[in-house]
């Protein structure tokens, strides 16, 4: 047995150098095939299911009740959307937990091109205020576009003896803690914009929290707190029924709509600055294709006549971008509030 086998291997062919060498190239190139045809299932299932999108409605979700700007925005926005997309896009309101109720429902809603948030200042600051959220916001949600963008209006008690800002805070350092600030609640956009002037000139003030920017308001118009800083849409109304006292303006120049409200840099607070944006936003591994065309929308809509004369009459600039510009945005204001937080030692209510 052993001779047979020994004479089997002796006889068996050899195999050429040049054949081994085409078996080689062989098994390269089925390897190389089998990678590219990974590579295009793989680019397959990040593409749009349907190339048509949309083909049903687009839901739109926002994590404030009805009422607010960010709700106006995303209605206005979402009609003329609608008109350009050929697809209703329904807006629905979800409020609570500081905005992160609504929140967290698009961040966890299928990337399929259907759900969509659109929110305010809050996403930033939520990020930063609040140790444990049932989502990430730099993982689990990506930047679509900002929408619009508004100054902030520090505003005092039409019976404030102090009229200007100079004037006022000369009486907040005359007696710190005595005068009191208005906002939307404990660690509201609203209670971080006063904090942050606080922080930056070393004043003391008392703060009265309340539920939403409107009632801090009408309390500061009726006399009961000193002053608030709250967007120009929520503070423009009482402005010119003259019920507040509108002390200066955020921003690098004068609104045409309050000619005699010098900026915080006229009135001699150069650094201080303080801007309301409203954007959207979608789930994460939404396909690129599908945010860019949603952007480019966004843009035509914004630009819509209708869509400016709403934001106009609450002192609102339209504002879209691209979703980097628009990420830059929210990552440099979720470092900046997180900063403000730390300093004065804020926790969420």
């Amino acid at each position: 047995m052993d001779k047979l086998i020994n004479k089997v291997q002796n006889t068996r062919p050899e195999i050429p150098p040049e054949t081994t060498l085409i078996r080689m190239t062989l098994r390269a190139t089925l390897l190389c095939a089998g990678a590219l045809l990974c590579h295009l299932a793989l680019a397959q299932t990040s593409a749009p299911a349907d190339p048509k999108w949309p083909v049903k409605p687009i839901r739109v979700v926002v994590p404030f009740a009805a009422g607010s700007f960010t709700d106006t925005a995303a209605r206005t926005v979402g009609n003329e959307l609608g008109e350009l997309l050929g697809q209703p896009v329904i807006v629905e309101n979800k409020g609570g937990a500081g905005s992160t109720l609504g929140t967290d429902i698009v961040a966890k809603a299928a990337p399929d091109g259907y759900t969509f948030l659109v929110t305010d200042n809050s996403f930033a600051v939520a990020a930063a205020l609040y140790e444990k959220l049932p989502y990430s916001a730099s993982k689990d949600l990506s930047a679509v576009s900002l929408l619009a963008d508004a100054p902030a209006m520090l505003v005092a008690r039409p019976n404030l003896p102090a009229s200007t800002l100079g004037e006022a805070v000369d009486a907040i350092r005359k007696a710190p803690g005595a005068m009191t600030y208005g906002s939307g609640g404990q660690g509201s956009s609203a209670h971080l914009a006063m904090l942050a002037f606080l922080l930056q000139n070393n004043l003391e003030m008392t703060h009265v929290p309340f539920k939403g920017i409107a009632a801090a308001i009408v309390d500061v118009s009726a006399g009961r707190v000193d002053l608030a800083i709250g967007s120009i849409g929520s503070t423009s109304a009482q402005i010119r029924d003259r019920r507040l006292k509108g002390l200066a303006i955020s921003g690098d120049a004068r609104l045409a709509a309050f000619p005699d409200i010098p900026t915080f840099a006229e009135a001699g607070f150069k650094d201080y600055r303080m801007l309301y944006w409203f954007g959207m936003f979608a789930p994460a591994g939404t396909p690129p294709a599908i945010i860019d065309r949603l952007q480019q929308a966004i843009a035509k809509a914004v630009a819509a006549p209708r869509v400016r004369e709403v934001f106009a009459a609450a002192g609102v600039r339209p504002a879209a971008s691209t979703p980097e510009a628009f990420a830059r945005i929210v990552s440099d204001e979720q470092a900046r509030w997180a900063d403000i937080i730390s300093r004065a030692r804020v926790k969420a209510e």
